[in-house]
């Protein structure tokens, strides 16, 4: 599974890694170490731009940065109470399965990480590892999302929920945990965002190459706490080394 990830730059610099342009309107949040669910983080979208009348134009494209709440969102949910229990989707399913189908068919997205972080099962308390590319850049991270509209008052503002994609883990990922998210290598980025493109389904296995890659370190037990947030979460430890437990994201819940 993806429960917790880091999302590390300012959208300026996601703009230009991913080719896109700056379209947080100045509500990107900051630098988070330890995202987790129901936060807003940025991801990177492409959609056929609007006339002042809402009509697309089918013949140009905008690819973007975008603020989004972490957490799917169906349109026809009562309230927004769900979303912390739709973070990822399967991608075994995910065009098949009604909180997922429309999205994974016309609204894909991209999720740029610094690295994500998972949980070793072992003797006593889980052992956290940070998986990264580590060259520095971002992983983008394959997602669905949606669209969900908030009364207030007289007024109808909308909600712009994601799930991350997850897939068997493979290779070295597959001695911490038996799932992982869905990482796209850059020539997979134009097809999986492409708004036209309503059958992703040769996107949605994990590249090798890629996987086989990323560095996989791991860290400290402070990442387990959600109060704790900073780059130290994202360093190495060694492993024996005594630490003071930290409580995990479900004993806080």
């Amino acid at each position: 599974m993806c429960g917790r990830y880091a999302s590390t730059k300012n959208p300026a610099l996601l703009a230009a890694e991913f080719d896109a342009v700056d379209g947080t309107e100045g509500d990107a949040p900051g630098p988070d170490y330890n995202v987790a669910p129901t936060k807003h983080v940025p991801a990177v979208v492409e959609r056929h731009p609007r006339d002042e009348e809402g009509n697309p134009d089918p013949d140009t494209t905008e690819r973007s940065v975008r603020t989004m709440r972490w957490g799917l969102v169906p349109h026809w949910a009562k309230d927004l109470s769900g979303a912390a229990k739709m973070i990822n989707a399967r991608s075994e399913s995910v065009l098949t399965k009604p909180a997922y189908r429309d999205s994974a068919a016309k609204r894909r997205c991209i999720v740029p990480a610094a690295g994500w972080y998972e949980w070793q099962p072992g003797e006593g308390r889980k052992q956290p590892y940070f998986i990264n590319p580590g060259d520095g850049g971002s992983l983008a991270m394959a997602g669905v999302w949606s669209v969900w509209w908030q009364q207030e008052g007289d007024e109808r503002k909308p909600v712009v929920t994601f799930a991350v994609l997850t897939t068997d883990a493979i290779g070295e990922m597959a001695t911490v945990h038996h799932r992982m998210p869905l990482v796209l290598p850059r020539d997979r980025w134009s097809a999986w965002l492409d708004p036209d493109n309503t059958d992703p389904s040769d996107l949605l296995a994990p590249d090798p190459d890629l996987v086989a890659a990323l560095e996989l370190r791991p860290v400290s037990t402070r990442v387990n706490s959600i109060r704790n947030n900073d780059p130290s979460l994202m360093d190495a430890v060694v492993l024996g080394e005594s630490e003071k437990p930290e409580p995990t994201l479900f004993e806080l819940s």
